[in-house]
Order: structure tokens, then sequence, then C-alpha cells
């Protein structure tokens, strides 16, 4: 599996400076703070369910697209520092 980019880079990549969209006009338009985008765009906070339908609503995309990309993004990472050697399968224990 290859490092998925964090749903905020393509955010700022594919939205924002392709539609020439300042921080603060974004965050006009899903209501939020400017704060919360940059945080998002630099990739230190989550898509959360309720960004996911405001970023939806405002570029006319899916929610479940945005809510993807974190899933991939926060699995990928799961798997680069959750160790499973304790963990036995259902027949190791049965």
């Amino acid at each position: 599996m290859f490092n998925p980019p964090h749903p905020g880079e393509l955010l700022k990549v594919g939205y924002i400076d392709e539609l020439k969209l300042s921080v603060s006009k974004v965050a006009l338009m899903l209501g939020v703070s400017r704060k919360t985008i940059y945080d998002i765009i630099n990739e230190k906070t989550a898509i959360t369910p309720a960004m996911a339908l405001r970023i939806s609503k405002a570029f006319n995309t899916e929610a479940e697209f945005w809510l993807n990309l974190q899933m991939k993004y926060d699995l990928f990472n799961a798997m680069q520092t959750t160790n499973l050697d304790d963990v036995k399968t259902y027949k190791q224990i049965a």
C-alpha cells in the first residue's frame, strides 16, 4: 500500500490553489475559522464527517469522497505504527 496523501493536501492543491481562493474565502464559504482551514491544509487535523459535509456542499463533491481519503490516510499511518505481534487470531484462542 502506498502512502496516501492527507485530504488537506487535495483540498489545498486541487481546490484552493486551483481555483485561486484564499484561506479566508474558503473559511467563509464553509462557515469555519481560518485556523480550521489552515490546520486541515497543513495536515494538522483530520477531515471530520461534519467538515466533509461542508466541503462537499461548497465544492459540489461527495462527503464520502473526503471521508474515504481521510480513512485511507489514517489506516496507512496506523499500519506504520501499530504493533500487532500480541494480537491472536480467533482460531488461536478457540
